[in-house]
């Protein structure tokens, strides 16, 4: 009898199946992170899944590790609260793009200022997709919504810029059209000492996909095929070029030392400061 350790040992299988659209590219993100949970062997016991509202706010239901429901926009403070308490645990956060960028956004800029040793997984999929396909902070200008019906007004965020210049330790992006490069880059983040974070573009065939023209599963991966270039070619490219089109790759691995390593470090290099700030 195999002993090995797959990704189908980090599934709740007994919830499947998802309950997602279909085409929607959320059961591909969660084979990612099962994977890399998988391919780091962490035990099951030892890391917490915090994750918030929308339709990604589900995945967790459908991990077999510890997992934490919280509220809209509050994973990541839910998560400071986890890893704070207990330091050997590796704390992921999930987030769709609502929950990160809108009603989450100051939790998300300040996770990655202080530097906490947590991973956010960010599926952006440009919409509220589980209210109606309202517009989002990522929504990118002129793309239409259910709210912005003859185009979106406003610019979206760039998440990983955000999380760059808010003092990330570690920022990728990658999509559900390129499979592979998302359990590479998860294992990447949770490896990595400090904030991390990887964006993951996805598919919303029902609302973001039908209201730009792309109501099919398949249309939408071609548009991400299109959209995405690497970082390496996106900075060769003219503004003009790059108008419409989105980078993908890894934009930072930096060795900033995570807060934990940092906060005892000023009181004196003693175990005892940081469990005294836990009392």
């Amino acid at each position: 009898m195999s002993t090995e350790i797959t990704y189908r040992d980090y599934l709740a299988e007994e919830n499947l199946p998802h309950f997602w659209c279909p085409g929607c590219g959320y059961g591909v993100i969660v084979r990612g992170i099962a994977t890399s949970l998988a391919e780091l062997k962490l035990p099951k016991n030892k890391v917490v899944v915090v994750s918030g509202i929308g339709c990604w706010g589900k995945a967790d239901d459908y991990l077999s590790t510890n997992t934490m429901h919280g509220t809209h926009g509050r994973a990541l403070a839910f998560a400071t609260g986890i890893k704070a308490a207990r330091p050997e645990l590796t704390v992921i956060a999930i987030m769709g793009d609502g929950d990160t960028a809108n009603i989450g956004g100051n939790h998300f800029i300040h996770a990655a200022r202080r530097n906490l040793d947590i991973t956010a997984i960010v599926a952006n999929n440009y919409c509220y997709g589980m209210t109606g396909g309202q517009f989002s902070a990522t929504t990118p200008a002129g793309k239409r919504s259910s709210t912005t019906v003859a185009g979106n007004a406003e610019c979206g965020f760039d998440l990983c810029r955000l999380a760059d210049v808010a003092g990330a330790n570690y920022v990728a992006r990658t999509t559900v059209y390129h499979v592979r490069q998302i359990p590479q880059m998860i294992t990447e983040a949770i490896s990595k000492p400090g904030f991390s974070m990887v964006e993951v573009l996805s598919t919303c065939p029902t609302f973001y996909g039908r209201l730009n023209g792309m109501a099919s599963p398949i249309e939408m991966l071609k548009w991400i095929r299109e959209y995405c270039v690497t970082i390496e070619k996106f900075e060769e490219m003219t503004a003009e070029e790059r108008a419409g089109r989105l980078a993908i790759g890894r934009f930072i691995d930096q060795g900033r030392p995570d807060f934990m390593t940092e906060y005892v470090r000023l009181n004196g290099n003693d175990q005892i400061a940081w469990e005294s700030l836990l009392a």
